[in-house]
């Protein structure tokens, strides 16, 4: 028998301002425990709320990306449970008049995934569990963070579809500036309704939900186990499938029950009276309108249609908001594009890689890099001695127009100086001569390390190669 997975995504994602939706406390990351706490997201009684104007423009921007239906007047609801990281005893968020409706997003030319709704809400605080002395401790640090959570129809048929899914919405968002999606500090995060049907059904299955996942590739993992469970569940009857939330435990690669399925009357809904409604008028939407930048698919059109690139190199680039922020800033400074992603694929993640640093987190004085960029493009420095410079520029923020000058790093370009130096070369290393005429390639590159060598760096690679072609054809 064949059966087919069903699968409906609830997509977190907190919002980038500088402060929570219904106070001024910093929205950051990173801060220590309970350091961004005041009586208001802490949930004491009589503080009023007041929604955060910011929050609101960037759910705006969301619903516009993916081609949703705004809603003019929005208000928020309380949405009644009890759990140690809700302060309140309720969260805040939106049930009967959400921000938007009816979207929806193209993962591929043939597959569009329709979306029920966005709505505003704010987030809980984190719990923090200790084994060892069996008790748990709240960070209130993420409480009232704004949220927006993105929720799809059950439109979703494989893992893959989910992934494709996810990576276009954290491009969008985060090329807009929205959020930065950053799935590893819990900024964007989902849970996956799934469930199991024969082929060719169109009555659902029981549906079971995944909690806050937040990394792809256990999302990859979750849905494949939690499928076969359900497969496996309906073939041999080895377990009765009920529907309930379940947890996702990567080291062991298996999901487990948590509590049973909540249905919306358990939660209690009703219209937060304390929040005043918001109108959003054509005129506020218009100007969110005005304001987003290019998305990632049109600046990949950009630069290979306008500018040439490869399409390896645009993909590459416009993966990351920062890399693309990198490249359009040198770009202005030094209008050679296909040199610029040459040295932002190829040495500045390669440096930052190597120091630990993600695509998010490179800080570069673009300016610098072009004129780095650009020494090497007129050969008054060569490539290697540019990988050094791109460190110090890096590192410890120098010119490099500045410190070639300063440390004699310019090309020699006197072709007779050259000439002297690989005949002194040949000379010296008659075996690796004879090798080279017997067929042996790797002799060749030992002789232009020896000319770079006595040039201390300075010759240029390609004159090199070609002198030393000509000395040994003689």
């Amino acid at each position: 028998m064949k059966y087919e997975v069903v699968m409906g995504l609830e997509v977190h994602v907190e919002l980038s301002t500088e402060t929570k939706l219904f106070c001024s406390c910093s929205a950051k990351f990173g801060a220590d425990a309970n350091e961004n706490v005041c009586p208001a997201c802490a949930g004491m009684p009589g503080m009023p709320a007041v929604v955060n104007k910011k929050a609101v423009e960037l759910a705006i921007a969301a619903a516009l990306l993916t081609n949703s239906e705004i809603t003019p007047v929005m208000t928020f609801d309380k949405k009644n449970y009890f759990y140690p990281d809700l302060p309140a005893g309720y969260q805040n968020t939106q049930w009967f008049a959400p921000i938007c409706k009816n979207g929806w997003v193209e993962i591929d030319d043939e597959k569009r995934i329709t979306l029920k709704q966005i709505h505003m809400e704010e987030d809980a605080g984190k719990l923090i569990h200790d084994p060892l002395t069996r008790s748990s401790l709240v960070d209130f640090n993420r409480a009232s963070v704004p949220l927006i959570e993105i929720v799809s129809n059950p439109d979703f048929r494989s893992a893959e579809e989910v992934v494709a899914y996810l990576e276009k919405l954290r491009s969008l968002l985060s090329f807009a500036g929205i959020s930065d999606c950053k799935m590893q500090e819990g900024s964007m995060r989902c849970d996956i309704n799934i469930s199991v049907r024969e082929t060719g059904d169109d009555i659902l299955g029981t549906r079971t939900e995944i909690k806050n996942m937040n990394s792809l590739k256990a999302i990859t993992r979750a849905i494949e186990y939690e499928s076969q469970r359900h497969i496996s569940a309906l073939e041999t009857g080895s377990e009765k499938l009920v529907q309930e939330t379940r947890r996702w435990d990567d080291d062991r690669g298996e999901t487990f029950s948590m509590r049973a399925k909540e249905e919306a009357a358990d939660y209690r809904y009703f219209p937060n009276p304390e929040i005043m409604p918001v109108h959003i008028d054509k005129e506020w939407i218009e100007s969110v309108h005005a304001a987003l930048p290019e998305t990632a698919q049109e600046k990949f059109v950009r630069m290979t249609e306008q500018l040439g690139l490869p399409e390896y190199d645009s993909k590459l680039i416009t993966s990351s908001r920062n890399l693309s922020k990198i490249f359009d800033e040198t770009l202005s400074y030094f209008e050679k594009p296909k040199e610029i992603s040459n040295w932002i694929i190829g040495d500045l993640l390669g440096v930052s890689k190597a120091s630990g640093k993600s695509e998010g987190e490179i800080v570069v004085d673009c300016e610098k890099l072009a004129k780095l960029v650009k020494l090497v493009d007129e050969k008054t420095i060569n490539r290697a001695t540019g990988k050094k410079i791109l460190v110090k520029v890096l590192e410890e923020g120098i010119d490099p127009e500045t410190y070639v000058k300063e440390h004699g790093l310019g090309m020699v370009d006197d072709s007779g100086l050259l000439e002297e130096v690989v005949k002194e070369v040949l000379a010296e290393n008659e075996k690796s001569v004879n090798d080279y005429r017997n067929g042996k390639q790797k002799a060749f590159g030992f002789l232009v390390g020896q000319v770079m060598k006595k040039m201390a760096g300075k010759a240029d690679p390609g004159s090199v190669n070609e002198i030393l072609e000509k000395k040994l054809e003689m």
